[in-house]
């Protein structure tokens, strides 16, 4: 339920009426004070909140029920964007457009911290890099784990580039202290367990969708997310399965749109696992700048043939500079530009 308060009502009355209605067993309210409108969210069973009774109160405006099974994330509850602070001067949303770039798997120091230095001269704000890696076959390079968070902040300290690399198991959030951005693999998007355990903490998580999964099953994982408190969450499209195999999955560009007219949280869109297949990173990126992303995540590998996982579907740092070139060529023509 949505309760939105009329203008220029007094500070003081907006926090009587929210202690009131906190005094409802098993409702929350959640105030959200936009630029030009005051809301009040309230999440819970709402089913006997008599909606008749709350517009005569002086203070409020409309009363609205929420069909949608997911509130924090609602965009009805927050209609502004969401500015996710990353740290060290870099914002995510809200107009702050950010590219995320970086091998698939830490493999040592010399290559990401080439990589990075490669990825930053090009205008890259973020590093990715995976330490722990999900892979189809038990056979196949798992990543160098803990020793790769390690070599991911090495290059950190060499860049000052915030890190962003994913975590499969709760166990391992201590190893997460330093990175600045967890992320949420496809894979476990609907890993309600680890999403519960994200909840407490403070750190921006960037949550990828499923590779078939619904848009609303990807909001309703990143309300998992908000329901323990935190509201860092960075939305990502990925591509999802379909019937067609002539690409590694299917840039549901469309999502983009819809994310953002859904929810207030930042959209980043990732072409490279999207397409699979490095020719194909770039028409996908520039669709998704063009589509409104908030950011973009791009594997950047400094010899694609050789790398441990996914070099199919990465760019040479040499390919990278030309992408970034056209990146932000589109868009200085929306009026945006990286950071």
């Amino acid at each position: 339920m949505i309760i939105i308060i009329k203008p220029n009502t007094k500070k003081e009355l907006v926090s009587s009426f929210v202690a009131e209605l906190e005094k409802t067993p098993g409702l929350q309210a959640h105030l959200v004070d936009g630029l030009h409108t005051t809301i009040i969210g309230l999440v819970g069973d709402t089913s006997k909140i008599d909606i008749d009774n709350l517009r005569t109160n002086d203070i409020v405006e409309e009363v609205k029920r929420v069909q949608e099974p997911y509130k924090n994330a609602n965009r009805k509850f927050h209609p502004d964007d969401t500015v996710v602070d990353i740290g060290k001067g870099i914002k995510i949303g809200g107009g702050h457009f950010q590219v995320i770039s970086g091998p698939c798997s830490v493999e040592c120091e010399e290559q990401i911290c080439e990589i990075a230095r490669r990825v930053k001269s090009a205008g890259s704000t973020m590093l990715r890099g995976g330490a722990f890696k999900p892979r189809t076959s038990p056979y196949a390079f798992q990543g160098l784990k803990a020793e790769g968070i390690e070599l991911l902040l090495e290059a950190n300290k060499a860049t000052g580039l915030p890190i962003v690399t994913e975590i499969m198991d709760a166990a391992h959030l201590p190893l997460f202290e330093n990175v600045d951005v967890i992320q949420v693999g496809a894979r476990n998007m609907q890993n309600f367990e680890l999403l519960k355990e994200l909840g407490h903490t403070r750190k921006p998580i960037l949550l990828k969708r499923g590779l078939a999964n619904t848009i609303e099953e990807l909001l309703m994982s990143a309300e998992y997310i908000m329901a323990g408190g935190n509201e860092n969450v960075i939305l990502c499209e990925r591509g999802i399965r379909t019937f067609e195999t002539t690409t590694r999955n299917t840039f549901d560009v469309s999502a983009i749109p819809v994310l953002k007219k859904l929810s207030h949280l930042p959209v980043v869109a990732d072409p490279s696992h999207a397409g699979g297949i490095n020719w194909l990173v770039e028409p996908l990126a520039l669709a998704a700048v063009a589509a409104g992303a908030d950011g973009l995540m791009i594997e950047v590998h400094n010899n694609p043939a050789k790398a441990l996982s996914d070099g199919k579907q990465s760019l040479t740092p040499d390919e990278f500079d030309d992408v970034m070139v056209k990146i932000k060529n589109i868009l200085a023509a929306m009026g945006r530009s990286i950071g």
